[in-house]
């Protein structure tokens, strides 16, 4: 059945448009996206929320303000379903929070919010003590995206759009950004980024959600247990911006080369956690640049849930929720208190652009950024 042949049905519910788009290759199986209102931006533009749903009972939500990824439920040892994010209810909470979304132009820390590209120097918002983090004052998850459920074979997919602009948050070039959300047909929420820009420019994007694989407001994530395909790290100093020192794990708390409990050593008198109070540093994986690989592997013992990262970036910034402190109430009315969430952001490292022995993160005019990455989940 070709995709002109495919039903499309527009109902008209009291809370707004809801779309259900059949997927390419995906015909008879139940895989759809439904749109419906979920907000208005403080000027007055609509924000929408996305549903995905796959063939085998994953579902996703994802709103185009920010493009955050609002819920995400997958199955457990026994079959039953919770949502394994963090976040909220309302659209006017994510206004102050990047929980869920794409954070750019420039993911993590750029030191002394300010970098040099081609003899030119470029002056940064800084959002976080003397630096810049998230792309600035209004990064990529304060924005609104343009949305579009889009046929793909592998199951439902939605694409995101946004233009940003020459100079936006001290930036340069005009800079064009895609990225698609895809639910696969083997349990994985893929996110595939594609960019090009018409002046020399700097950029790193990456997803912020934090997850509880016990389930969203289910409490604390240390008995989870993680793995991470790293032998090194990336040393900061003590407002958490790389020195440009790698150094290995092994021997120190930061070794995760192995499955352990987060919760392990993540109070440890050592001095790079003592910085982060817990942590929240960048590994560097075990793999080529640009190569698609394995980056963590988190398992839950109670749920029997188990998330694999795969990237074709080279590092993985580990964050567990250090400074979350019951100021925000998520979806399920609980508080979200110190590490009830833990993040896995696959990235290029944090001030790669002041820092000449880190991968390149200057995209030119003519090329193409390109990122994919896969959180894949199963059970034990």
């Amino acid at each position: 059945m070709n995709f002109a042949t495919k039903l499309v049905n527009l109902i008209l519910l009291g809370a707004g448009l809801l779309l259900l788009v059949g997927c390419g290759g995906q015909s008879g199986s139940g895989a759809k996206v439904k749109q419906e209102k979920f907000g208005e931006m403080p000027d007055g533009r609509q924000v929408n929320l996305y549903t995905l749903e796959s063939s085998t009972g994953m579902i996703a939500k994802i709103t185009d303000l920010g493009g955050s990824v609002t819920t995400l439920y997958v199955p457990d040892a026994g079959g039953h379903l919770a949502d394994v994010v963090l976040g909220f209810n309302s659209v006017e909470d994510y206004y102050t929070s990047n929980m869920g979304a794409i954070v750019g132009r420039y993911a993590n820390r750029i030191g002394g919010a300010r970098f040099t590209l081609d003899g030119t120097e470029y002056t940064l918002a800084r959002n976080n003590g003397e630096n810049s983090i998230h792309g600035g004052n209004k990064g990529f998850d304060d924005v609104l995206w343009d949305a579009t459920p889009v046929e793909s074979e592998d199951g439902p997919s939605l694409q995101l759009n946004y233009l940003s602009k020459d100079g936006e948050e001290g930036y340069p070039g005009n800079l064009s950004v895609k990225v698609v959300y895809t639910l696969t047909k083997e349990n994985a929420l893929r996110i595939e980024y594609t960019a090009t820009t018409d002046k020399p420019t700097v950029l790193n994007l990456t997803n912020h959600s934090y997850f509880n694989l016990s389930g969203e407001g289910k409490g604390s994530i240390l008995d989870q247990e993680i793995m991470m395909n790293a032998n090194q790290f990336l040393a900061v100093s003590q407002d958490l911006v790389p020195t440009g020192q790698i150094l290995d794990v092994k021997g120190t708390p930061m070794d995760f080369t192995t499955l352990k409990p987060i919760g392990a050593d993540i109070d440890a008198p050592y001095r790079q956690l003592q910085y982060g109070e817990g942590y929240d540093h960048c590994w560097v994986l075990n793999k080529p640049v640009g190569e698609m690989g394995l980056a963590a592997k988190v398992v839950d013992p109670n749920s029997g849930r188990v998330m694999e990262v795969y990237t074709t970036e080279p590092g993985v910034q580990f964050y567990t929720g250090n400074h979350l402190d019951g100021s925000l109430v998520g979806k399920s009315g609980a508080a979200y208190v110190k590490r009830s969430g833990f993040c896995l952001e696959v990235e290029h490292y944090p001030d790669s652009p002041n820092h000449p022995n880190f991968p390149s993160t200057v995209l030119r005019p003519g090329d193409e950024y390109t990122q994919t990455t896969l959180y894949k989940f199963s059970t034990q």
